[in-house]
């Protein structure tokens, strides 16, 4: 798969609004639901998988990923990562919500180091947070995929782009597990409708915030090292 993270908008998580026809309905100007939450979580699951290219040998790019607690921090704003130890970060996601409802997850992750070429994220506690009416698992993984330069583009380069031999893919796999204590009159859905939004509203999420953050540290990378990105040249 193609890197999709050139050129990307900033990140954007607006409140989701359940369209729905049962008899449920929001609340008038003055009234406002009871947000005593249930007691069993409501889980939605997700697994994704993108990529993204560094125009440098595998060896440069796994010395700047095995650094990161230089450029981790900055390159996830907007949201907001605190350290945790030495690997973690503790990462407020952004505010989402619907019908009044609203949630700002904060996770803690853990950038494992490289182990037989593979990076791994996993979720961890966060010090001192109890987390408000949800449960997350995050486990992701990043291989890598060297690619001759001479294979990648269809074209020859221009002169003033040095590109190195070799090309570096990232690709990255993640299975995300959420669950949700909802408060009640939230069940006055259909469960069907309240699954399929979540899940939803689950992938909307992944995919800004990857794809926002596979940006930014791609050209984190490149300006470090001083590398041009050919964005405009063609591909195989």
């Amino acid at each position: 798969m193609q890197s999709q993270f050139l050129n990307q908008q900033p990140i954007t998580i607006e409140p989701v609004h359940l369209d729905t026809q049962s008899s449920f309905t929001e609340p008038e100007s003055g009234e406002y639901p009871s947000c005593e939450l249930v007691s069993e979580l409501t889980q939605f699951y997700g697994h994704f998988q993108d990529s993204v290219e560094m125009y440098a040998e595998p060896e440069r790019v796994t010395a700047y990923l095995d650094t990161h607690q230089e450029w981790f921090r900055d390159c996830a704003h907007p949201m907001k990562a605190e350290p945790i130890g030495a690997n973690g970060y503790a990462l407020t996601i952004g505010r989402f919500g619907s019908f009044g409802y609203e949630v700002e997850p904060k996770i803690g992750l853990e950038l494992l180091p490289r182990h037989d070429g593979i990076y791994k994220i996993q979720t961890i506690p966060v010090p001192g947070y109890e987390p408000p009416g949800y449960e997350v698992d995050f486990q992701a993984t990043q291989g890598f995929v060297p690619i001759p330069t001479h294979e990648y583009f269809s074209e020859p380069q221009p002169k003033r782009i040095e590109l190195p031999p070799t090309i570096t893919r990232i690709e990255w796999e993640l299975d995300l597990s959420v669950g949700v204590r909802f408060p009640k009159f939230i069940h006055k859905l259909p469960q069907s409708l309240i699954q399929s939004t979540g899940d939803r509203l689950l992938g909307q999420i992944v995919r800004q915030v990857s794809r926002r953050l596979s940006h930014k540290v791609q050209q984190d990378f490149h300006n470090r090292m001083n590398i041009a990105i050919p964005k405009k040249l063609k591909r195989r």
